[in-house]
C-alpha cells in the first residue's frame, strides 16, 4: 500500500503502532509519532481528542473524532479508544481495518474538555466509552497532584468495563486518593437522576465534575448533579458528534468588497497569553480572521460541533449559526464557538 499523503496543511500522517482489544466491541489504537511531529502530540491536554480521515467508497471519506485515552504525563505514545455502535461507519471501519502499520490520517489534538487546574478535588463521571477523554483526565490528576479524585462508572455489565484492569491498578496505587464507584446496569438498572444525586451529593461543596457518555446518561447526570446543589459552572461536558464536512480541506475565503472591510469590527483576541488587534468583517467567522492574520487558531470542524474553537467573550456581542456544541449554561457563562461567531457589536475582546 503507498503511502498515504495529508489532504491538507494542518493534518499529518501517523502509523498505527499498537491494536489493543479492551472489550469485545472496543479497541484502542496507539499511534506512533515522527520525531519531527513528537510536540503537537505530546503536549496535549487531557480531556483532548484526534479527528481521524476513514476512507468511504460514498463519499471518499468521513471525519470522526475520537478521544485520547493516553495522558500525556504518563503515556509516551497518543492512544485512542474506539467502541463499536450499530451503525457507526465510523467505529466500525477502525476495529475492522486497523493494524500495526496502517496508516492513518489525523489532525492535531483539539478540544476543551479538559481541566484548567488538576489542584481541586475531581467528580470524573462516564458510561461506556464515554470514559475515553475521562481516564485521560484521571491519569493526569494522579500523576500531577495530591487532589482527591471520585470516579463513577457505569456500564451495562463487568464485561463492558473499558480499562478495568488499568482501573484496579491506579485504585490499588492511590487508594487514598482515588474513590472508584462501578454502576452496573444489569445488577442495578438503569442509573436514575434521584440516585446519581444521592451518590453525587456529597461532593457539590468542593468538587469539579467532568462528565461524557451517551445522551440519555448525560441528561440524567446533569439532573442529578443540579438537584445535589453543584453550580454549574463546576460542570463541564463533552459531547460526541459526527461531523459532516471535511476538516481535513483547507479553508478558502472567499474575497471582500470594499464596504465589507470598512464595516469591519475591531477585535482583540488572546491567544497563548498574547493579545492581537484584528479587524473582523461581519460576514465573516472569528477562525476564518485569525487564520487570515497568520495565527494558530484552535478548530476542527468548522461545524459547531466539536467545541474545538470555544472561547470567552468578555467584551461585545456575537451571533452564531450553530452554537451545537454549547450548553445554554456554557453560553450564559460567555463561552462562544470562534467557528460560527460573527460580529454583531463595533468592539470586542475574547479570550483563548
Amino acid at each position: 500500500m503507498p503511502d498515504l499523503t495529508p489532504h491538507g496543511s494542518r493534518s499529518v500522517i501517523l502509523t498505527v503502532a499498537e491494536v489493543i482489544d479492551e472489550t469485545a466491541d472496543a479497541k484502542s489504537i496507539v499511534f506512533d509519532v515522527p520525531d519531527t511531529m513528537a510536540e503537537s502530540f505530546t503536549s496535549y491536554k487531557p480531556g483532548q481528542f484526534l479527528t481521524l480521515r476513514i476512507p468511504s467508497e460514498q463519499t471518499g471519506s468521513v471525519a470522526r473524532c475520537y478521544s485520547l485515552a493516553s495522558a500525556p504525563a504518563t503515556d509516551k505514545q497518543p492512544k485512542v479508544t474506539v467502541k463499536r455502535t450499530v451503525d457507526g461507519y465510523g467505529s466500525n471501519w477502525v476495529c475492522d481495518n486497523l493494524t500495526p502499520g496502517t496508516q492513518m490520517e489525523v489532525l492535531p489534538p483539539s478540544g476543551v474538555f479538559t481541566p484548567k487546574a488538576f489542584d481541586q478535588p475531581l467528580l470524573l463521571i462516564a458510561a461506556g466509552s464515554g470514559v475515553t477523554p475521562v481516564m485521560s483526565i484521571l491519569k493526569t490528576a494522579l500523576a500531577t497532584s495530591d487532589s482527591q479524585i471520585v470516579f463513577f462508572y457505569a456500564n451495562r455489565s463487568s464485561d463492558d468495563v473499558i480499562f478495568a484492569a488499568e482501573l484496579r491498578e491506579l485504585h490499588a496505587a492511590h487508594a487514598d486518593r482515588l474513590t472508584l464507584i462501578h454502576w452496573l446496569e444489569n445488577l442495578q438498572g438503569l442509573p436514575t437522576a434521584r440516585a446519581l444525586a444521592t451518590l453525587f451529593g456529597p461532593f457539590a461543596a468542593g468538587h469539579t465534575a467532568y462528565m461524557c457518555g451517551p445522551g440519555p446518561f448525560m441528561d440524567a447526570v446533569h439532573k442529578a448533579l443540579a438537584d445535589a446543589g453543584f453550580p454549574h459552572h463546576n460542570v463541564h461536558t463533552e459531547v460526541y458528534n459526527s461531523l459532516s464536512g471535511d476538516p481535513f480541506a483547507d479553508v478558502e475565503l472567499e474575497e471582500l468588497s470594499q464596504d465589507d472591510q470598512a464595516e469591519a469590527a475591531a477585535v482583540d483576541v488572546e491567544l497563548d497569553g498574547e493579545t492581537h488587534t484584528l479587524s473582523w468583517p461581519r460576514k465573516r467567522t472569528l477562525i476564518d480572521i485569525m487564520l487570515a492574520a497568520g495565527l494558530d487558531a484552535p478548530y476542527s470542524c468548522q461545524e459547531g460541533e466539536c467545541g474545538s474553537c470555544a472561547c470567552t467573550l468578555t467584551e461585545g456581542t456575537v451571533e452564531m449559526d450553530n452554537p451545537g456544541a454549547l450548553d445554554p449554561e456554557d453560553i450564559e457563562d460567555g463561552y462562544i464557538l470562534g467557528c460560527q461567531a460573527r460580529p454583531t457589536s463595533d468592539s470586542l475582546k475574547i479570550e483563548f
